[in-house]
């Protein structure tokens, strides 16, 4: 039938939801205001936009890679160690994006050095521990709480990011932000799981390669990564180039910074939100909703005329769908396929969406340079939405069916 039952918590749900959602605050929140450095970055080293969105089109691509491995990682060895080496890394990434001189160094820094750190220390490594630790009953509104905790960061952090900036300088205020992060150390010591000592696995009753590919031979696990990949795309291209184009057509960086926070801020409830229901309606269908409402969303904005108010508006609504897909997606893997590797699975469908990530930073930055305008990047979201709208609709969240020849030994 469906996999195995989850190992018993050990660890309590307070501990649990408390050191993970404070790691997911810092990591997140620190990378929600890297479009706050666009402009003074670009202009201080003369480079082009699509330098820096390369930059973070890297990054986003090197999340997305290195987060298949830390999922593998952590399922395997326990979060605790991923989280130690991703906290480092994160830090390091922070002081290099600050003192590079070079596009390519800063694609190094900023791109590969900090998306790895991102992999170590966000939504897959810190769901791992959801999945085995809390129960069936309680995942969804437990993930729902973890990435509430990661849109707090945004509404914390984003404001905090642009006083540094503008009162000590971007290269300074990045110095700063890398002591900060080296908070996650003792925060993961919280997320040690008994049952991962000496670095032995818990018995699982399927191997690595049996589990990638009982997943990738299943529809829906197909379908969810396409509708993953349209949420990297919209959400990347709005957090790093909105707020360039409110400057660019006119108003005070102070209002992106505001806007900024206010998707946070909002995402707080959304995500919640999206959790809590998970566990009492179909998660296909509240996937569905969000894709097909930022579709409406994206239209409206740019329809009405362009003043701070709107802005706020289309923030505050943006912000209850922004991260509101994870939940939803992270628990529907659970659902399919049990949590013994839960990491690796989110991984994978995490990958997807941090290719439609690079493609979203990275096309603005292109397109913006070729016409002058993001208006093309703009359309292409809103088809996206509509598009993931309809593919989640016929996914199957009940638990795969397996034959007990496919049963295998841990790897």
């Amino acid at each position: 039938m469906s996999s195995a039952p989850p190992t018993r918590a050990q660890l309590s749900t307070f501990q649990v939801l408390a050191c993970g959602a404070l790691i997911v605050t810092l990591s997140m929140g620190i990378r929600h205001g890297f479009g706050l450095w666009l402009q003074p970055i670009t202009q201080a080293q003369d480079w082009t936009r699509e330098n820096f969105a390369f930059a973070l089109a890297v990054q986003n691509l090197s999340w997305g890679v290195f987060g298949i491995f830390a999922g593998m990682a952590a399922d395997r060895f326990g979060a605790f160690r991923v989280l130690i080496g991703g906290a480092v890394l994160y830090g390091l990434g922070l002081i290099g994006m600050a003192l590079t001189t070079t596009p390519m160094t800063f694609a190094l820094t900023a791109g590969v050095l900090i998306g790895a750190a991102q992999a170590g220390t966000t939504y897959a490594v810190i769901y791992g521990v959801i999945g085995r630790q809390i129960s069936a009953d309680k995942r969804s509104w437990a993930m729902g709480v973890a990435a509430a905790a990661g849109s707090f960061g945004q509404f914390l952090m984003v404001p905090v990011e642009g006083w540094l900036i503008s009162s000590f300088g971007w290269q300074e205020a990045l110095l700063f932000l890398s002591a900060a992060v080296l908070l996650i150390v003792p925060l993961a010591w919280g997320l040690r799981e008994p049952g991962f000592g000496g670095g032995k696995a818990p018995a699982r009753e399927q191997t690595i390669l049996q589990a990638l590919r009982e997943a990738f031979r299943y529809r829906s696990f197909q379908l969810l990564m396409a509708g993953y990949f349209v949420c990297g795309f919209q959400v990347v291209f709005i957090g790093v180039h909105m707020p360039s184009y409110l400057k660019d057509n006119g108003l005070s960086p102070q209002v992106a910074s505001y806007a900024l926070a206010l998707i946070g801020l909002f995402n707080v409830f959304g995500t919640y939100a999206a959790g809590a229901l998970g566990q009492r309606m179909a998660k296909r269908h509240i996937l569905s909703f969000i894709y097909f409402a930022r579709a409406v969303v994206i239209a409206i904005f740019l329809i009405v005329p362009l003043t701070p108010m709107s802005v706020y508006v289309f923030a505050s609504v943006m912000g209850l769908l922004w991260l509101s897909t994870i939940p939803p997606t992270n628990a529907v893997v659970a659902q399919i396929f049990g949590v013994a590797h839960m990491s690796m699975l989110g991984g994978f469908v995490f990958f997807s969406h941090q290719i439609g990530s690079f493609m979203g930073v990275w096309l603005g930055g292109v397109l913006y340079d070729r016409t002058g305008s993001y208006d093309i990047v703009w359309v292409i979201s809103i088809a996206l939405g509509v598009f993931a709208g309809l593919i989640n609709l016929p996914v199957r969240e009940t638990p795969i069916e397996r034959a007990p020849q496919r049963m295998g030994a841990a790897a």
